[in-house]
């Protein structure tokens, strides 16, 4: 599978990367041995890239990637995780770890100092069971953006100097404070969270032309938008960004896979696709909790997704002209 380096470092990602939400219990329990299956469906299929968070199900995310990493080469995969949220034990007293099906060990405590900073790469460093992150963002800093951007990223240039971790970012949803952090700091990586798909098409406005200028690298993430893009035909009951998808934003999926099915291609395969035509994105991250769906997506991924495609998506009004992909035009040229 092809790899991009990120920004100025020296990290490489594959174009495809797991992301590790899921195998934190999302919204559903999540075994062990599921879990394992999936992260060795991944490697198998020629993934190298994992992401993960202390947020993700308070440590099993991490723990359990860690469990696949440990037994594969060093230099063979890249790992990045996250900082901002500590992670307290107490008593979970029979609660639930709400989104994430885990008992609830731990509890959430906003942090983005230095010290909690480092704490937090110390813990993770212990969960995971490895000496060195590959990548290290800061997380969900949307409400604590200016502690973020004043104590967190220093943190993390400390780390990269270190050579504890070998590129800094952040991964967060908001474009705007996205951009903001690209002008305003050193960084080689952004995640962004559903704001470049096929259907929201809002980094183009001032995020990516910021990374272009400075040379910053974008893994997009989200770019199934919580389920609407995820199958072939989106149900009528399918999540936008964690919510009902409204009528307006279901009909216009609707009208992206007709398009795709006129094309002999599915949804998925179109959504994976579209977010790397863009130079500034080094690669995708999809979540994935089983084996299934793991040789579901890598097999879409995979997919050969004809030129003249991205020209009928754009005569239907359905994508941005001035978002980047082949054109049938350029393909007979």
């Amino acid at each position: 599978m092809k790899q991009n380096r990120l920004g100025r470092s020296k990290v490489q990602v594959t174009e495809l990367g797991f992301g590790g939400g899921p195998l934190g219990g999302l919204f559903e329990p999540l075994d062990d041995e599921t879990a394992a299956a999936a992260l060795e469906a991944a490697w198998d299929s020629g993934i190298r890239y994992f992401d993960t968070s202390p947020h993700y199900g308070i440590g099993h995310s991490e723990r359990r990637i860690g469990d696949l990493l440990r037994s594969k080469p060093r230099d063979e995969w890249t790992l990045s995780t996250k900082v901002g949220r500590l992670l307290i034990p107490q008593d979970p007293a029979g609660r639930t770890d709400e989104p994430f099906q885990v008992p609830a060990t731990h509890r959430r405590v906003w942090d983005f100092t230095r010290d909690g900073v480092l704490r937090s790469v110390e813990d993770s460093l212990a969960r995971i069971g490895v000496d060195r992150i590959d990548v290290l963002y800061l997380h969900d800093a949307e409400e604590h953006f200016e502690d973020a951007l004043r104590e967190g990223v220093p943190a993390l240039a400390e780390l990269r100097a270190q050579g504890v971790v070998g590129a800094i970012g952040a991964g967060m949803y908001d474009p705007g404070k996205l951009t903001r952090l690209v002008e305003e700091s050193d960084i080689d990586v952004v995640m962004l969270s559903g704001r470049y798909t096929l259907l929201d098409h809002s980094a183009l406005d001032s995020l990516l032309p910021a990374c272009a200028d400075r040379g910053i690298s974008v893994l997009a993430a989200s770019i199934f938008n919580s389920g609407l893009l995820a199958t072939a035909r989106p149900s009528a009951s399918a999540t936008f960004d964690y919510a009902p998808a409204t009528p307006q934003t279901l009909e216009r999926a609707h009208r992206i896979a007709d398009v795709c099915e006129a094309h002999g291609v599915t949804l998925p395969a179109v959504a994976m696709a579209f977010p790397l035509h863009h130079p500034v994105v080094a690669g995708i991250v999809v979540g994935m909790r089983t084996e299934d769906e793991v040789r579901r997506n890598t097999a879409a991924f995979g997919t050969d997704i004809p030129a003249q495609l991205w020209d009928d998506l754009r005569g239907e009004g359905l994508l941005e002209e001035r978002a980047p992909a082949p054109t049938s035009r350029s393909d007979s040229a």
